[in-house]
């Protein structure tokens, strides 16, 4: 067949699966990106991934030419829908976590402007990465309980998000499909412990249930839920005690974002849309005075601010005060 024949069919068959508008630059960013986290498709997927960067790309570059309070950026997810993105990195099964009274009781204050438990020492372990699978909550549950239990005896120790994956499905959790960390901590504390990430190291999909009793590395005492939608018992615990559990509602924009204070008129404040579980290490307020609660993440370093964001506080943004909870150790 002569090169030109080939060339055309080539040229045909790319017009056919990239996105109409798509430009030369786009592919070349796209190319780059590529080359960045090291990613490689067949030719199909190739274009479907194409025409998704190609959207994300354009919905981050009009969103960062407005004037917002955080800004977006590209990221390990930059080529994926959010429908994929959801079926993977977020809780699928149904969640509610609303506690009409909690037990948290709180001080009548005053509280310190800002608050990070990262600087108070060996307090919060490194940031984790879930992978594909929607086990944020294992991630939410272990690092608090490993912050509340570096907190109570000095020592700092990685703990086994698989187990919790693998073990806790008796307490309405569901492995990688989702859970809650107010239903880990119940479970970490009738199955007496939760072993060490390097005895029961991460697989990200549900395998069956290993644990080993003598191997047990942290215990918990109680549950503390805090009030639903009572944001100022959350700065309590948080500026008081040590870092707390929280779900909230990820939309489509929040997978972009880089850096700054993330604010969404998307998102709904009703604990049954919560679909993503954190751990809030701090807070602070920017210049102009708004407040924001520093947060650690589950999607790696690469994502984020080194793996962190920032969201606004004081409105239970994106539901983020629906249901949050922190462990009483076991020492």
């Amino acid at each position: 067949m002569a090169l030109g024949v080939l060339w055309f069919i080539a040229t045909v068959f790319s017009l056919v699966h990239l996105t109409p508008l798509t430009l030369p630059e786009e592919e070349y960013q796209f190319k780059q990106w590529m080359s960045q986290y090291n990613n490689v498709y067949d030719t199909e997927e190739y274009y479907h991934r194409l025409r998704s960067f190609t959207e994300n790309k354009r919905e981050i570059d009009n969103h960062n030419a407005g004037n917002h309070s955080f800004t977006m950026g590209l990221n390990q997810f930059s080529d994926m829908t959010f429908e994929e993105f959801r079926k993977s990195f977020l809780l699928t099964a149904p969640q509610n976590c609303s506690a009409t009274k909690g037990g948290h009781v709180s001080w009548a204050g005053p509280y310190p402007e800002s608050v990070d438990w990262r600087t108070k020492g060996n307090i919060v372990t490194p940031v984790k990465n879930q992978g594909h699978c929607g086990s944020c909550w294992t991630f939410s549950t272990t690092g608090c309980l490993e912050s509340v239990n570096a907190i109570a005896t000095g020592k700092l120790i990685s703990l086994s998000e698989q187990q919790l994956i693998d073990c806790a499905k008796d307490f309405n959790n569901y492995g990688c499909m989702g859970g809650l960390p107010s239903q880990a901590f119940e479970y970490i504390k009738y199955n007496n412990g939760l072993m060490t990430e390097e005895d029961y190291p991460y697989k990200g999909h549900d395998d069956t249930c290993n644990f080993e009793p003598a191997l047990a590395a942290a215990f918990v005492l109680d549950v503390v839920n805090i009030t639903s939608y009572d944001e100022k018992a959350m700065v309590d615990a948080v500026a008081r005690l040590n870092p707390v559990s929280f779900a909230f509602e990820v939309t489509a924009e929040f997978k972009h974002y880089k850096e700054g204070v993330y604010t969404s008129t998307q998102c709904k404040k009703t604990a049954d849309m919560v679909n993503h579980a954190v751990l809030a290490v701090g807070y602070g307020a920017e210049e102009n005075g708004t407040p924001y609660w520093i947060v650690k993440n589950s999607w790696g370093t690469n994502w984020g601010m080194d793996g962190y964001f920032l969201i606004e506080q004081g409105k239970n943004m994106c539901g983020l005060a629906a249901c949050a909870s922190y462990p009483l150790p076991l020492v």
